[in-house]
């Protein structure tokens, strides 16, 4: 198919230009448009309001949109349920019938009993855009703590309900982000963390000075009890949870993404007055690895860490003696990668990544292997739930063409079942996945996955769509997503590739993609995306790529350094300007992944050799992209996307469309309504499959 709506000269809205230099270790850096980073200024709105226009006037007339939003819409129309926590015999989960735009809370009393709605978020709001985020139970599934995100925000708010009665306590706590409730065993209250309030502490930074607070049911937030405070490092951040038996307060103390955290505890089983702050026991106080609590025997503490072992192993500490030459290995390090571990019937449940697939291991709390719980396909597992007493566990199975299937592993019969398996109208037996892999510039081994109709020839002429995100220590494992299929069913290939920066080979691997090697991951895309074109899966004019958040960052770092290699782009919510971008709200939780320009010269040195807001080039003919964003996403602010999206279309010599996408009432994707979730997938989908056929190779 071929169309004109990219074969003429594109007018771009007048956008305004400062003289705006700063200097950075004795090199001056303009930033014309850092006016844009005022969202509520009548600039910046009359700006996002034109550069919409734009976008909606050019996407409306893309004759797929139709089509792409019709599929999309009954590719999402199955019922999608997540694995149950269970509670005294109660069990909770979510459900969403398909095209709900919020999953709805339920509550199951028994095995076979009748499941009956506790909390639907769609009721909240006419949009749909009130999401419920966080969900913490009494020991006996009588209360529940949850908090709530409006139009996508990372602040929340917690609240309180009776499940028996099904109605909120009057319970409401403020100031809330990046923290759980950590009930008492007795239900009188819950730990839980927070920053200062408007006016508390008017001289902190944003996002700092985060506290923990004990909070008495029934009481009001004024009368918590502050129980643990750092002024001294501001910068932390803490996770409360208490031991099963109830004896141990924890502490995960964390430090932006920094995946190295510190861990404290308090011994409760003094009958400690919990009307004053605590005396906490900081068991790991220094940066060196990853501590992740599993569970205790007593004084005795299981661990996830990657101390001494880039891909994971377990250990024990007994607090009572905790000098090292004390601790004990339980499980050691393997060939690969802890992803996470639970400790379900006395065993310890292990989720290991093996070239970017999951497998899940049991273990006895010695450690001796009790063999693998075997998966139906090389997929993805994830949300294991179960507790340590409990005979069954639960998780959820995916796979790019295996639709997010519930689980339950039960131990006694030692077999697995599915608790819910949706069905989708999708013909998956049409299709395979294979895996490959790849060398990338330096000569490392990469994987990829490649998805696509069975017997697809390879004349170089296949519509491919390649994603990749490569930071912050997180896996890319195979996922399901409509999107996805839908792609595949126009006949197109999708493409995942496992960049460095990951934790698909551990600590080792991403530290390979991280600060001053954040080239490396760069050049893993591009070379995936060769290694395509090589091997005749597709073309330059036929290839499509597409990441978000850090992989917007990638996508499009690489869309300026090859912009030969790509037919369409799709940078979504992406970080851009990285000079400044810890200035801005979660921002400065990423300097130890990107590191900071403003105040080390090293880093402002290889930061602005690959910056995308600072690399655009006049005059270059790029291809045609569309960047998204969101106007209350307050993780990744929209100034980034907005001040690329005017640097671009400035520097812009070619007839391809530069365009941006500002979505109202969302955030960064946190409880992004299904409605919203299928209006944006149609608008970039629809966008990347016209422009790939509107030239041939």
């Amino acid at each position: 198919m071929t169309t004109s709506t990219s074969a003429r000269k594109f007018s771009y809205p007048p956008t305004r230009r400062d003289a705006v230099v700063e200097q950075f270790h004795g090199t001056a850096v303009a930033d014309p448009y850092r006016w844009l980073e005022d969202p509520h200024a009548a600039d910046t709105q009359a700006f996002v309001a034109a550069q919409n226009e734009l976008t909606r006037g050019f996407i409306d007339e893309l004759p797929l949109r139709a089509v792409w939003q019709q599929r999309l819409t009954a590719l999402w129309d199955y019922p999608k349920v997540s694995p149950p926590e269970v509670h005294a015999g109660r069990l909770f989960f979510q459900r969403n019938d398909g095209l709900q735009n919020q999953a709805v809370l339920y509550r199951q009393d028994g095995p076979d009993g009748r499941p009956t709605p506790l909390l639907d978020p769609n009721t909240l709001s006419q949009d749909g855009t009130i999401a419920l985020i966080n969900q913490s139970y009494t020991e006996d599934g009588r209360y529940l703590a949850y908090s709530l995100s409006i139009s996508g925000s990372d602040w929340q708010d917690i609240r309180v309900r009776d499940t028996e009665t099904g109605q909120d306590t009057g319970d409401h706590i403020q100031w809330c982000k990046f923290t759980n409730a950590a009930w008492l065993p007795d239900n009188s209250g819950f730990f839980y963390a927070r920053y200062p309030a408007p006016g508390e502490l008017p001289d902190a930074p944003p996002s700092t000075h985060q506290r923990v607070y004990f909070h008495r049911l029934g009481a009001p937030q004024t009368d918590d009890v502050l129980v643990y405070a750092r002024p001294d490092a501001p910068e932390l951040g803490f996770m409360a949870q208490l031991t099963d038996d109830g004896r141990y307060l924890l502490l995960t103390a964390w430090d932006g993404t920094d995946p190295r955290n510190r861990f404290y505890y308090c011994d409760l089983s003094a009958g400690r007055d919990l009307s004053a702050s605590a005396d906490f026991v900081r068991l790991i106080d220094e940066k060196e690895a990853k501590y992740d609590f599993l569970t205790n025997d007593g004084p005795v503490f299981y661990f996830v860490t990657d101390l001494d072992a880039p891909n994971g192993r377990i250990i024990a500490i007994d607090v009572s003696q905790p000098d090292r030459a004390n601790w004990r290995e339980i499980v050691p390090e393997g060939e690969d990668v802890v992803e996470t571990a639970v400790v379900v019937h006395d065993e310890l449940i292990i989720d290991y990544l093996h070239h970017a697939h999951h497998r899940l291991s049991r273990h006895t709390l010695d450690g001796a292997p009790q063999g693998d719980i075997t998966l139906p396909a090389i997929g993805s597992v994830a949300l294991l739930t179960g507790r340590r007493h409990h005979n069954t566990l639960y998780f959820v199975f995916q796979s790019f063409l295996y639709p997010p299937t519930v689980f339950r592993y039960d131990f006694a019969t030692q077999e697995l079942a599915a608790w819910h398996q949706p069905q989708v109208t999708f013909d998956s037996d049409a299709y395979e996945t294979t895996q490959v892999f790849y060398p990338s510039k330096d000569g490392t081994r990469v994987p990829m996955f490649l998805t696509h109709k069975k017997g697809l020839p390879l004349d170089g002429n296949n519509p491919t769509l390649l994603y990749g995100y490569g930071g912050f220590n997180l896996s890319l494992p195979p996922l399901f997503a409509p999107t996805r299929l839908a792609w595949l069913e126009q006949g197109g290939v999708y493409a995942q590739a496992n960049l460095r920066g990951g934790t698909e080979y551990g600590e080792a691997w991403h530290q390979a993609g991280m600060l001053g090697n954040k080239q490396n991951v760069f050049d893993d895309f591009i070379a995936a995306a060769e290694w395509l074109i090589a091997n005749g899966y597709t073309h330059p004019d036929k290839l499509a790529i597409e990441g978000r958040s850090n992989g917007g960052l990638l996508v499009a770092a690489c869309l300026l350094q090859r912009p030969d290699l790509y037919g369409a782009v799709h940078c979504g919510v992406p970080v851009i300007d990285m000079l400044r971008y810890h200035k801005f709200t979660a921002g400065r939780y990423w300097t130890s992944e990107y590191g900071n320009a403003e105040e080390n010269p090293e880093h402002f040195r290889f930061m602005m050799a690959y910056s995308p807001l600072h690399n655009v080039q006049d005059g270059v003919s790029y291809p045609p992209t569309l960047i998204t964003t969101a106007e209350t996403d307050d993780r990744v602010v929209p100034l980034h996307a907005e001040k690329f999206t005017a640097t671009l279309q400035a520097a812009d010599a070619g007839n391809n469309p530069l365009l941006l996408r500002v979505e109202t009432k969302a955030g960064h994707g946190l409880g992004k309504p299904t409605g919203k979730l299928i209006e944006e997938a149609a608008d970039v989908y629809s966008f990347l499959w016209t422009m790939l056929h509107s030239k041939q190779p």
